[in-house]
């Protein structure tokens, strides 16, 4: 194979089968014939992007800290291309090394002694000294640079190219960017592979102590790179010097091939494997380094001698512990999913739903909360509770920035929307702008930018004190609307008939300075010009700059003066102004600057066409994911923490069936004494989910607000009909037995049918 410079030979390294006595396939690829090693793609990916960028300037120097291949692919990379390389590295670097990087005319600093945490802390001191002498010299931080795990993503396709997809796929980590970026890249082919980390005693980088004085070399790590990310790995073994040393003298004599520590503990690993796989599985190592730079300690009997290897413990097969357990040998453990934080969460519907979804894909729920006892279920699912101040921005940032294993931060609470985009954004984590989400939570600057745009919506006014309230009635007219700028759940939601009831509910709704979560409000109203018209929501989801519509909802609401949503179905019927409805969402996602997750977005529809009433920044409540799930087989909670969390988005589907849900109401008010007819409704064909949420014994009575809702029922069928006949049928083998209150006291027993 013919190559114009060193540079372009990097890769096209062999992919060779390992002898074996088992059914199961081993291939090693054979990383350590790169001219310097596997690292020579990291060097050339870094310095031709940096090159490109500007970064690099021509002739300008390039610094690094190393203690070996990197070091080489840099000084191969950098001379070939004319730039001088400066290497920061430590006394354990190996001679065959030091002679090599000398030869090529790179700059090796040696520093003499252990920071405060080992070897790699002391080598960075003396980096960023170097950085300050060499004015313009580039740093390609391989521990951080995402071109790092890049630089794999060629070696995966070779793999490919050779092979076909593989099953497992086994490699030492350092840095985290070669198994990482190879992985990543061979799930496109495969989604199910199996990916095994092999680290070595003494290292951090899976929850291990740190153990500075460690003679491994090339795997392992005194610090977290930024390069490993967790939840690509499903498992990691450990090995101590001893085991990791004499397996590399195994893969010699059994495999022929001379190499480092890090490929004989991966054949280790491989080896290991091999009786817990299937007849007939891929399993593909990464042998990442030469044997040479290793010849003066574990392939010297004297080094053996001199270093009492032999008093280390020698296990010829893995033992699984606990993540987290210390270990001293050949151990093995599933990798913990990564941390997905809620900052709290919905109380009814899709919050609880969502703990329990996180586990599913591989993620950690964590909530965090004010009050645990708010949410009926938690102790019943996965989540670690952390129970803190909530509505403390600068105390959670402290705190999640003690938490190593972020993968994302969410909430299902529209309360904590601004403050979840916050956070995310802070840690440089995946999320929706938080400026774009305080547009949506309040819904004054939600009218003033949908105003500059143009979009249809109904007249109305910001008031902020009694006396404002005449003329903004004036200007809505009569009916008005009058809510709250920044609550939920239709809470102070109110049709105002006349400028008395308006100025009433104006003062109710002023005289409020924190939300139920204990949140100040944005002591403001908006009085509205009153639409008449059916009601829809259209579901929306954002990612990579576009705007995809999952559908439109046709909305039931519950009697005046307020707004409470009593009923859904999805899909909505096709109508004549569908395509209307859809534009006018997007334009509207467009105004407030929502790019990213999923957005509801509420409108009338009126003579004049779709009216934007609301713009919420999430997902829908009111069970409305549930409904999309039977409709399209689409799972939007798991959408949702998908983005949330960086992890691919499935595409969206198209709706089959439909589905509807129905509210349980009361007209009554008293103390619910028991709900009936329950088992039998949820018997009833088409019928999937049947909930009571108020507990036997509250106080209830008609709805004001969503929190009003006493359940549900959820069932699907072929059409909207036969969903609505479905769901009657349900309701009607449902009663509620409620004491009615008179006066402050208790009456008679009465029985209290629930409502269609």
């Amino acid at each position: 194979m013919r190559f114009d410079s060193m540079v372009d030979a990097i890769g096209h390294t062999p992919l060779v089968r390992l002898r074996t006595s088992g059914d199961v396939q081993l291939f090693a690829k054979l990383e350590l014939q790169n001219p310097y090693g596997m690292k020579d793609r990291v060097a050339r990916e870094v310095v031709l992007a940096a090159r490109e960028s500007g970064e690099l300037a021509p002739g300008a120097p390039i610094v690094e800290s190393s203690s070996g291949t990197l070091a080489l692919g840099l000084a191969l990379v950098g001379t070939v291309l004319g730039h001088p390389v400066h290497i920061v590295t430590d006394p354990r670097i190996d001679p065959i090394t030091l002679a090599k990087l000398r030869s090529l005319g790179c700059v090796v600093h040696v520093v003499p002694a252990m920071a405060r945490h080992g070897w790699q802390s002391a080598r960075l001191e003396r980096l960023a000294d170097l950085r300050r002498e060499l004015p313009g010299a580039y740093w390609p931080q391989q521990y951080g640079n995402p071109l790092n795990p890049r630089a794999y993503q060629a070696l995966a396709r070779e793999i490919v190219a050779d092979l076909g997809p593989v099953d497992v796929l086994v490699g030492s980590v350092g840095s985290g960017g070669s198994l990482c970026g190879a992985a990543r890249a061979l799930r496109a082919y495969r989604p199910q592979l199996r990916v095994v980390a092999v680290d070595c005693v003494g290292s951090v980088l899976f929850g291990q102590p740190d153990l500075p004085r460690r003679r491994q070399s090339g795997l392992g790590n005194s610090l977290h790179p930024e390069n490993l990310d967790h939840t690509v790995i499903d498992e990691v073994h450990w090995l101590n010097d001893r085991e990791a040393f004499a397996a590399t003298r195994d893969l010699a004599r059994e495999q022929g091939i001379f190499a480092g520590n890090s490929a004989g503990s991966v054949y280790q690993v491989m080896k290991g494997l091999t009786g817990l796989l299937a007849p007939g599985t891929r399993v593909v190592g990464i042998l990442p380094d030469r044997g040479d730079r290793y010849a003066e300690n574990l392939y010297d009997d004297g080094y053996w001698v001199e270093q009492k290897l032999d008093d280390l413990p020698l296990a010829r097969e893995p033992v699984q512990v606990p993540y987290g357990s210390r270990v001293t040998s050949w151990s093995y453990a599933p990798v913990p999913p990564r941390e997905l934080v809620f900052v709290e969460s919905n109380t009814t519907g899709t919050g609880m739903l969502a703990l329990h979804q996180a586990v599913r894909l591989g993620l950690r729920p964590v909530l965090l909360t004010h009050r645990p006892g708010r949410y009926r279920g938690l102790p019943e699912t996965p989540a670690e509770v952390v129970e803190c101040d909530t509505n403390d921005v600068d105390a959670l940032r402290a705190l999640l920035s003690r938490r190593r294993s972020l993968a994302g931060v969410t909430t299902t609470s529209e309360f904590y929307l601004e403050t979840a985009a916050t956070l995310a954004g802070g840690l440089g984590l995946p999320g929706s702008s938080a400026d774009a989400v305080a547009a949506c939570r309040d819904k004054a600057r939600t009218r003033d930018l949908l105003s500059r745009a143009g979009l249809p919506q109904p007249r109305y006014s910001v008031v902020r004190a009694p006396h404002e309230v005449a003329a903004a009635v004036a200007r809505a007219g009569l009916p008005c609307v009058v809510k709250p700028t920044g609550d939920s759940a239709s809470t102070g939601v109110r049709l105002c008939r006349t400028e008395a009831e308006a100025q009433a509910q104006v003062a109710t709704l002023l005289a409020v300075t924190v939300n139920v979560r204990g949140q100040a409000t944005n002591a403001a109203v908006l009085v509205e010009q009153y639409l008449a018209g059916a009601e829809v929501s259209v579901e929306t989801f954002a990612a990579d700059g576009r705007v995809e519509i999952v559908g439109i909802t046709d909305k039931t609401i519950g009697p005046e003066p307020y707004f409470v949503e009593t009923g859904h179905i999805f899909p909505a019927l096709h109508r004549p102004e569908s395509e209307a409805i859809r534009q006018t969402a997007r334009s509207a996602l467009a105004a407030v600057g929502l790019a990213h997750g999923a957005a509801h977005v509420e409108m009338r529809l009126t003579e004049a066409g779709p009216v934007v009433v609301e713009i919420n920044a999430r997902l829908a409540g009111g069970m409305i994911p549930e409904l999309i799930r039977l409709a399209t087989g689409l799972n939007l909670v798991e959408r949702q923490l998908r983005a949330a969390s960086g992890l691919p988005l499935e595409p969206l589907a198209p709706a089959t069936r439909y589905a509807g849900i129905r509210f349980l109401t009361t007209a009554t008010t008293g103390v619910l004494h028991a709900v009936g007819g329950a088992e039998e409704a949820a018997a009833l064909p088409g019928v999937h989910d049947v909930t009571v949420t108020a507990r036997v014994g509250a106080a209830v009575g008609p709805a004001t607000d969503a929190y009003g809702r006493l359940g549900w029922v959820i069932a699907d069928g072929d059409s909207p009909e036969q969903v609505r006949a479905r769901l009657d049928q349900a309701l009607a083998r449902m009663a509620l037995d409620v004491t009615p209150a008179s006066d402050g006291t208790a009456a008679a027993d009465e029985k209290v049918t629930v409502p269609a």
